[in-house]
């Protein structure tokens, strides 16, 4: 089931469970979260990667109709490309028949040897390597890519820098313009690695608004009602929306001005925008 098929919309909330733990699926999908992301990587250690697989065989198409009734999106995380493990994953795919798969460290090559191996896979590219960057205009536009997910810790370590702040700007900003220029949903912002962090989480929330992200990777499913609420249009900018729309309705296709501004196309279709997404 791929992102949007699952849910009508693109989903918000994208919640890791390690596939060493599978009663924990249950609770994941279960949680509110849009979107249950079943980690092969690195959330298992190297020894039990074999073992999880097999482990989750029997009981996966169970979990697929859980996930379908529930309308929650059930992707697999495999490991990477240039991985021993990554073979194997993608041949558990084929035969469970798990087609949403998250790709770490996605450049073009690992796209296009996803594509053979997998030809009717939905891929969801974790971009967190300058050489991924350095082709995201390609693996944007690449058949079967969904959407594009930020894997900021590791894209910290690739570029060896201590801060996800300023230092990962430039990136975020090209998540969205490559994902707006390909016709793509807004792009998923990072993992907040401070359970149980309120104050932190908001902030992180509000900044990959304000980058225009539309989701989050999440690590506790206690972070999917505040994510939910922090992408949400704020009452401030659903009320302005109103105020718009009503304007420009009344005035049949005149010149209007509200809050002393004129209202153009540009303004009354973000106006509706922000309305869609506040349901």
């Amino acid at each position: 089931m791929s992102d949007a098929a699952a849910i009508g919309a693109p989903a918000r909330s994208y919640l890791f469970v390690p596939a060493t733990h599978p009663e924990r699926i249950g609770r994941a999908i279960g949680s509110g979260a849009d979107a249950v992301i079943v980690d092969f990587e690195d959330a298992v250690a190297p020894d039990a990667k074999v073992s999880a697989r097999e482990g989750l065989a029997g009981s996966w198409p169970q979990w697929q109709a859980r996930a379908a009734a529930a309308g929650v999106s059930l992707l697999v995380r495999v490991n990477a490309t240039d991985s021993e493990y990554h073979a194997g994953d993608l041949a558990w795919c084929r035969v469970q028949r798990a087609r949403d798969l998250v790709l770490p460290k996605a450049d073009a090559a690992a796209l296009h040897a996803l594509a053979l191996a997998l030809p009717h896979a939905n891929c969801y590219p974790l971009m967190e390597t300058a050489a991924g960057f350095a082709d995201l205009r390609a693996v944007s536009r690449a058949a079967g890519v969904v959407r594009l997910l930020l894997g900021s810790i590791d894209l910290m370590f690739d570029l060896d820098v201590a801060d996800e702040d300023e230092p990962l700007d430039y990136f975020r900003a090209r998540l969205v313009m490559h994902s707006r220029a390909a016709g793509l949903p807004a792009p998923v912002d990072g993992v907040c690695t401070a359970i149980g962090d309120a104050v932190e989480l908001a902030r992180q929330t509000t900044r990959a608004r304000r980058f225009g992200f539309g989701a989050k990777l999440l690590i506790h499913p206690q972070q999917v009602a505040q994510v939910h609420a922090g992408l949400a249009p704020s009452e401030e900018a659903r009320a302005w929306a109103q105020r718009i729309v009503a304007a420009a309705a009344g005035a049949q296709g005149a010149a209007v001005a509200v809050d002393g501004k004129m209202v153009d196309r540009p303004v009354l279709e973000r106006a509706r925008r922000i309305l869609r997404q506040a349901g």
